[in-house]
């Protein structure tokens, strides 16, 4: 059973997880000390879907890939910071919003998974960089009427070399923004150059994973928020039947029992009441054609398989000749039981639906289908529903699927 917090109201309500459920009342999330999220900053300076620039020196890059215990967040921020000269203490991290820009070529979608992040955005992210870069100095060259060969860049400055002139980006920002971008490709820095890509940093969220002070999506917490508890069918496929919730609502502390099609969820006001709701209730499942599914029963239907044609990806040499020639032939084989991708944060979600939007805070490795999901059910544009993305308390894929936002959803 895992633990999350919900707002409700007579139409609002919950966000889900396969064992509980959050929902909150207020649409934004609270920054996250170290990475420092900020999801309302703008900046006048947004040369791409990847830097802001504020007039204060204050610098927000957008990545596109969530940080789940890998290290994306350091490692994209290393690619931008490079090209934009500027050191990693001098940036601030925002999540990527659901949105086409942040869309991985390498797979098509809107998704971190598959240790794809690095070689997916290892050019358009300095690019992104040096992007920024150019419109800088060309800014600061206008200012100074001076040639921009004239200039060099250093720790989030325009320095005129002949005079020593400086202007900071934060100076620079308005006007770098009226420039028209560049007609082509721009230079990127050569590799002998580097001063962080190669180099070893401190990661970026260690602090605050450190202090505790990081939010994760199950640490989400807003005024009048209520929690959620979910029991599902336990098996693939199958409906409820029956629940008989009254003595889950003789629970102190339980405001309501919900049921979709699958799952019940007991809202409370607090986790405590929630479990001891979910506990008191009596349910009977219809458990449909997969319920005498076993492990026996995947791994017959496995060695079935292997006695059909096989999908062949690359061909190389003769194996099936030199096996049959061979003098010795040893054979064996391997069973592995099915792993579970079980993460240290449980799954969880906080949603928050009004007739007018939906707001989101969850970790997730799809947001774009997140969020695609939650308007399907809610009947909301997707351009009304806004998803928060959070630290990953471990993915493993397991938050490649979506199906716990459409549950939130459902329910709320």
């Amino acid at each position: 059973m895992e633990i999350g917090r919900i707002a409700l109201s007579r139409r609002h309500a919950l966000a889900g997880a396969g064992g509980l459920l959050l929902a909150a009342m207020l649409p934004r999330g609270p920054a996250r000390a170290g990475t420092r999220i900020v999801e309302d900053q703008t900046g006048p300076f947004a040369p791409n879907a990847f830097v802001r620039i504020a007039p204060d020196d204050g610098i927000t890059l957008i990545l596109p890939n969530v940080e789940m215990g890998q290290g994306i967040y350091t490692g994209e921020a290393m690619l931008i910071a490079e090209e934009l000269d500027v050191g990693l203490e001098q940036i601030q991290i925002e999540a990527a919003p659901p949105d086409d820009a942040y869309v991985t070529k390498l797979i098509g979608i809107q998704a971190t998974g598959g240790s794809t992040s690095t070689i997916a955005t290892w050019t358009s992210l300095r690019e992104a960089g040096a992007v920024a870069r150019t419109l800088l100095v060309r800014a600061a060259a206008d200012r100074w009427q001076v040639d921009p060969a004239s200039c060099q860049t250093e720790a989030g400055m325009v320095r005129h070399v002949p005079t020593g002139r400086t202007l900071s980006y934060g100076e620079l920002a308005v006007e770098a923004a009226a420039l028209p971008l560049p007609a082509g490709p721009v230079a990127l820095r050569d590799p002998s150059t580097f001063r962080l890509i190669g180099h070893a940093q401190h990661r970026l969220d260690g602090p605050a994973k450190v202090d505790g002070t990081a939010v994760f999506g199950i640490d989400i917490q807003q005024p009048g928020m209520k929690i959620g508890t979910v029991a599902a069918c336990p098996v693939m496929g199958g409906v409820l039947l029956h629940v008989d919730d009254s003595a889950a609502r003789r629970v102190p502390g339980v405001r309501d029992v919900l049921t979709i099609g699958n799952a019940v969820c007991v809202v409370g006001d607090h986790y405590w009441a929630a479990r001891k709701g979910l506990e008191a209730l009596t349910i009977t499942w219809d458990e449909g054609v997969n319920a005498t599914v076993s492990t026996g029963t995947v791994y017959n239907q496995l060695h079935e398989a292997l006695q059909g044609p096989a999908v062949v990806a690359h061909a190389k040499g003769d194996a099936k000749g030199a096996i049959a020639r061979a003098a010795i032939r040893v054979e064996a084989v391997y069973q592995q039981p099915l792993l579970a991708h079980a993460t240290m944060e449980p799954i969880n979600c906080t949603i928050h639906v009004t007739p007018e939007r939906c707001d989101i805070w969850v970790g997730t490795q799809v947001p774009m289908r997140a969020r695609d999901s939650a308007a399907e059910v809610t009947g909301l544009p997707k351009e009304k529903v806004f998803l928060h993305n959070q630290y990953i308390g471990g993915g493993f894929g397991r938050r490649l699927e979506h199906e716990y936002v459409t549950q939130a959803a459902q329910f709320a």
